[in-house]
């Protein structure tokens, strides 16, 4: 049986190009390229390409499309990301995930008040983003009551804002000021959405990185890093409790993968991963990081929360030495991540779930 030990990455590769759209660059757009071109790309490849405008050719990962999908059976939503020069303009792509794709969900890095236009009355859920850099100035109760009214208040309700973000992966940056400052900046904005009759409404939380673990081989084992967990992540989860909102994690299968556990990471048939704890078979590896999360939630006594998939995916491109870094598996993973998230047969420590789960990521930000 093979025992392969959940990964903990704190920092992302940036070169690898994690997308759901690709905006010009993963393949030339289907008018540039010759009938004889197209009989080298699969079929399948070729009906990625939806067009926007009539300057701008989107990749879409056919797996999300209408046609594929089995309405009212889980909740997928996609990372919208702005570090970039070339993204067609929100309207259009509001416009697009409402009327050709599947996803009900998206999330922002930021509140950029063109985005939030762009999706009012789309029905489509938006979660917002407080910037790392904002988190000291959120624990003040003025700043936090004017952040809202900046930055939620003009755009809900035709907007759908469902939830504000308290930085991103803050406990593994390992600033000190930042990390201290995270949950009473969380209870702030909870405290200024309560005085705009908002808290019913808009929940707040923020994403990890699997670097809040120490341990995570095997699943059941899962434990936070000595330090955060008693003084950082105890009081967030009471405050998530208390509140009825989610912890939130990004797990990458791909940062975990060798070519000896490619299938495992991507939902294909193998032999799995015992747990010799619990005697429970894994046999992919995001369920495993996912009960790693749950394992140390439980050592804390929340065990009870919800946990949503705030980024996953694959890398489409990247060095020609790494094994499954192309377009095609790619989308394999999103396919099989989609179908596993939505499926109702959630883990073997939380069995019987759908998962939140947002794909990273809806363009290709060619200036990250």
């Amino acid at each position: 049986m093979l025992h392969v030990a959940v990964p903990n990455p704190i920092h992302k590769v940036k070169h690898l190009k994690l997308l759901f759209f690709s905006h010009g660059g993963l393949v030339p757009p289907l008018h540039q390229r010759s009938p004889s071109s197209l009989t080298h790309q699969k079929l399948a490849m070729a009906k990625q390409f939806i067009p926007l405008s009539s300057s701008i050719l989107v990749a879409v990962i056919s797996l999300f499309l209408v046609s594929t999908f089995v309405p009212g059976v889980g909740s997928i939503g996609v990372n919208y990301g702005t570090v970039a020069n070339n993204l067609p303009p929100p309207p259009q792509v509001a416009h697009f995930l409402l009327e050709s794709t599947v996803i009900n969900r998206v999330k922002l890095y930021d509140a950029n008040p063109d985005i939030l236009k762009a999706f009012a009355h789309t029905g489509i859920a938006v979660t917002v983003t407080v910037p790392n850099d904002q988190i000291p100035r959120l624990t003040k109760l003025n700043f936090a009551r004017q952040w809202v009214e900046d930055n939620v208040q003009p755009y809900t309700p035709a907007t759908n804002i469902v939830r504000i973000l308290v930085g991103n992966e803050v406990i593994t940056t390992a600033d000190k000021m930042l990390i201290g400052n995270l949950v009473p900046a969380m209870q702030t904005l909870h405290t200024a959405l309560v005085a705009a009759s908002l808290d019913r409404r808009i929940q707040v939380s923020t994403p990890h990185s699997l670097g809040v673990l120490s341990n995570s081989s095997p699943p059941s084992s899962g434990k936070f890093r000595l330090g955060y967990d008693i003084h950082v992540l105890k009081p967030l989860l009471s405050f998530l409790r208390a509140t009825k909102s989610p912890f939130m994690i990004n797990p990458y299968p791909f940062f975990g993968c060798s070519p000896d556990t490619l299938d495992y990471a991507l939902f294909r048939p193998n032999a799995g991963v015992l747990d010799e704890n619990t005697g429970l078979l894994y046999t992919n590896m995001l369920d495993a990081q996912l009960d790693a999360v749950f394992s140390a939630m439980k050592v804390l006594g929340f065990d009870d929360l919800e946990i949503v998939i705030a980024e996953t995916g694959w890398p489409s491109m990247g060095d020609s030495t790494q094994v499954g870094v192309d377009a095609n598996v790619a989308s394999e993973y999103n396919g099989n991540l989609k179908r596993h998230v939505s499926s109702g047969a959630g883990t073997p420590l939380m069995p019987n779930r759908t998962f939140e789960t947002y794909i990273f990521a809806l363009f290709n930000e060619d200036l990250k």
